[in-house]
This record gives C-alpha cells, sequence and structure tokens, in this order.
C-alpha cells in the first residue's frame, strides 16, 4: 500500500519521475548503492528523529550521520531515534521504504545540506525495493522540506 501511495503521489504532482522497483531489495544504503549501481553518497535516506516534543524527517546523504550538537542547535533537544514502528505510523512506509513522499501525517521534513554534493540522489519510495532519482531540490520542494544542516559527513 506505500509504493501505491507514493506512485499516487508522484502521479499526482510529479508524473514526469518514474518510480523505480528492483528485485534486489534497497533497504539499506549499501544494497539501494548496489542496486542502482551508483556511489553510496547519492542515496537519500530519511529517518524519524524526536526533537523535544516534535517528531520530523530529517533527509540526508547516504553516507552523513546526524551530529548531536548540530541537531541540538537547531532544534533545541537532543535527537532521540524512532523506533521502526513509531516511523510507519508516522509515514506510512516500512523501514527500509521510508521517503518524504505520500506521507500519512502532516510530519515536518529537512533536508540536509550534505544532499547538495550531488545532482542527483536516490530516496526510497514507500517499499524496500523502490526508489526515485531526482534531483536534491526538486526533492526539497516535492516534500515541502526546509534546508538544514545538522549531519557530519564522511
Amino acid at each position: 500500500m506505500s509504493l501505491d501511495t507514493v506512485r499516487q503521489f508522484f502521479s499526482r504532482y510529479a508524473p514526469d519521475i518514474e518510480v523505480i522497483v528492483t528485485e534486489e531489495s534497497s533497504a539499506t544504503v549499501a544494497l539501494a548503492a548496489a542496486a542502482h549501481g551508483v556511489e553510496p553518497v547519492q542515496i537519500a535516506k530519511t529517518i524519524g528523529v524526536q526533537a523535544g516534543p516534535t517528531a520530523v524527517l530529517v533527509v540526508m546523504a547516504g553516507t552523513a550521520r546526524l551530529d548531536n550538537r548540530k541537531f541540538r542547535d537547531h532544534f533545541g533537544a537532543k535527537p532521540r531515534m524512532l523506533g521502526g514502528e513509531d516511523v510507519t505510523q508516522l509515514t506510512g512506509h516500512p523501514v527500509g521504504g521510508v521517503c518524504p513522499f505520500g506521507l500519512i501525517s502532516d510530519v515536518p521534513v529537512f533536508c540536509d545540506a550534505s544532499l547538495r554534493v550531488v545532482p542527483e540522489v536516490i530516496p526510497a519510495a514507500g517499499a524496500a525495493n523502490s526508489a526515485v532519482r531526482i534531483s536534491p531540490e526538486r526533492m526539497a520542494e516535492l516534500s515541502n522540506a526546509k534546508w538544514i544542516d545538522v549531519c557530519q559527513t564522511a
């Protein structure tokens, strides 16, 4: 159902973007990079984080990781990773397919500056074997995301 929700999202808001479904799993950065023949930095991973009383989604480069200090400076709270069940309830997407598209709630979405190092990124698309190819700027625009800098890059 989540893959269908994402397909409906793109059909409505960006019909030029194709949802790619692979036979191989792309549930992790390494698997996604292998499945799509790209470097891990091009994978756009989406994580659910509790920022004080608010849950948010942060989309970042596959090689990046949250910087606790930067996150606390931006959000005023220490980050706490959400569990898989919480993320699924918040987004409607299963772990491995979490993305900023076709969400079932109005969760705030943030894109980290680490995404801007490549012209095209590959975020999941609602299933552990689906994705899209999109520019970081268009991804942020379609998901109504705000740009922030809360990650460390490798």
